[in-house]
This record gives C-alpha cells, structure tokens and sequence, in this order.
C-alpha cells in the first residue's frame, strides 16, 4: 500500500491525460507475460515475434518496477507521441541509469530510446491506435459527467479496486511497491490505459501519475454485434450498423474504418441520426466523438427481444 495526501487545491487540479506513451510501455508488460493480461490475448497474439531488446530489458513482466524516465507526466489531455518521446530523449543520463540499475538493466542511452519506442509503437500498435484512442477519450468523457455527479472523492473512489480516497489521502494498493508514502503529494494525473488491465500503476513525482484500466476495455478487442433485421428495417442497415457500433463514443473517422463506409456517408447518416434524437456529439480535445443517446440504447434493446 502507498498513499498520497492531497490538499484541496491539488484535489481541484486534479485532471485526465492520454498518453500513447503509457499505453506503448504497458503493452510491452503485456507481451513479456500474455497469460496475466488474458483480455489482451487476441492483441498479444498477433504482436508476437516483436523483438526490441534494449527497450524490452527495461520493461519488467508484472509486477516488476518500470523505470520512471519511460512514463514522464503527458504535457496535456491529449498528448501526441512525439512530444511525449521528447521528453523521453531529455531524460539526464545520469537519473535514466540510476533507475534501470534498480532492476539490473545496464545505462540506457535516452535518445536512441526514445527512436526504439517509437518504432516498437509504429509496429505494435499504431494498427489499433483508433481504436484504442476512441476507447480512452470515451472514458474521459464518462469520468467528467461522474465528476459532474459525485464530485472528486466519487470520482477517485469509482476508478479501481486498489484505489481508495478518504480524508485527504489517495491510497493505492500494490503489494510489491516499495515507495514511500507522500503525505503532500502534489498534484494528480488520471490515466486511463487499456494495457494496465487488470491492475493500476503509478509514478509519484512532482506531479503523481495513476495509470488505471478504463471501463469497457473487456471488449476492446471483439467484433461488436451484427444489427438487428428490425432495427435495419426500420432505419436501413447502415444507420442500424451505426447505432450498434456506438456501444461506445466513436468519432466519424472511426466509424468509417469500422464499417467500411465512406466518411462522407457515416456523417450523413450520423446527421439523421442526431435529428431523430438517436445520437448526440461530445468534443474530447481535438476529436468529436458521437455517443448513442438513451432513447437510442432502448431502441437496440427492443429491437434484440
């Protein structure tokens, strides 16, 4: 267990942050040691063979210690990677060989790091980024109306079963963690990564990072469910397909590549979908996303009995 004190500003600045950085660091745990991630199975299945070893020997399977310098806090809500392995490559070599001594690893050269990252990530998951993108900008999303609802102890106390927030303290269970507890911890980045699943990482520094599995990572990897023949009856198949691939916000450019449709012709028929009260727009960062409304999910669930 380690905790963290927040005080009320720090608990005001709280904030969310996509990192593709993170996500490329935790798939590589994810391959180190498939049968503890087995939601990522399918991924993982596919990703197999991959082999950079000066990036592999510092990405210890769970629950092993990552070294900090490969996860700097995201400059913003919506890093890009670039950015991100900037701040990589920055990292004095003195501290990045200080913390790979910590698991046995040699003094990694940051920069030429920083490039094994990115074509590691070219390889293993740009395919799926959308995908994957759309899946952690629709948890941002549903954490900022939770937030709305409950506040910021709601909020916090929703995220994971190792993760606990009472009287001023972030509490954060990891049986192998031997950090000392921060009783004034600053600041607080929530990021949610679908390779963390099933667990929660951190990074405590100026500002604390909690990486946490989002929700409807389970599914990230399957095929969603055809239409249903009245559904498409009732509003022709491609709205109907639509409505059945918005089980979670996607943007118009996924949606295309998920359907086969042009972009032109999903917003058209994501046009007479929003006039008929069946789905609605959010902007997350640059993205906007399209989320089914209630009337929408009540629709498909009538239409599969």
């Amino acid at each position: 267990m380690v905790s963290i004190g927040l005080s009320s500003g720090a608990l005001a600045r709280v904030r969310f942050a996509v990192s593709p950085l993170w996500e490329t660091i935790a798939s590589i745990r994810v391959l180190r040691d498939p049968g503890a991630h087995a939601v990522h199975l399918p991924w993982a299945a596919r990703r197999r063979g991959l082999r950079f070893p000066a990036l592999f020997a510092l990405v210890a399977p769970s629950p092993g210690y990552i070294p900090d310098f490969l996860t700097p806090t995201p400059p913003g809500p919506f890093a890009e990677l670039d950015e991100e392995l900037h701040a990589l490559a920055a990292t004095p070599p003195d501290v990045a060989a200080a913390q790979a001594a910590l698991i046995g690893a040699g003094p990694p050269d940051p920069p030429r790091l920083a490039e094994e990252v990115r074509a590691y990530f070219d390889a293993a998951l740009a395919p799926d980024w959308p995908r994957i993108r759309t899946l952690l900008e629709s948890e941002i999303f549903a954490r900022a109306r939770l937030l709305a609802a409950d506040g910021v102890g709601g909020l916090l106390n929703d995220l994971h079963a190792q993760v606990t927030f009472a009287d001023g303290t972030l509490s954060v269970l990891q049986r192998w963690c031997t950090a000392d507890d921060v009783p004034d911890g600053g600041d607080l980045v929530l990021i949610p990564s679908v390779f963390v699943w099933p667990s929660v990482l951190t990074v405590f520094g100026v500002e604390a990072q909690l990486a946490y599995p989002p929700r409807g990572v389970g599914a990230l990897w399957e095929s969603p469910p055809a239409a249903p023949e009245a559904l498409g009856a009732l509003l022709g198949r491609a709205r109907a397909r639509l409505l059945t691939e918005l089980s979670a916000p996607a943007s118009t450019t996924t949606l295309a590549e998920r359907t086969g449709l042009t972009a032109g012709g999903v917003s058209q028929h994501l046009a007479v979908l929003r006039a008929a009260g069946l789905v609605r727009t959010h902007r997350a960062g640059r993205s906007v996303l399209n989320v089914r409304t209630p009337t929408a999910d009540a629709l498909l669930s009538a239409s599969r009995h």
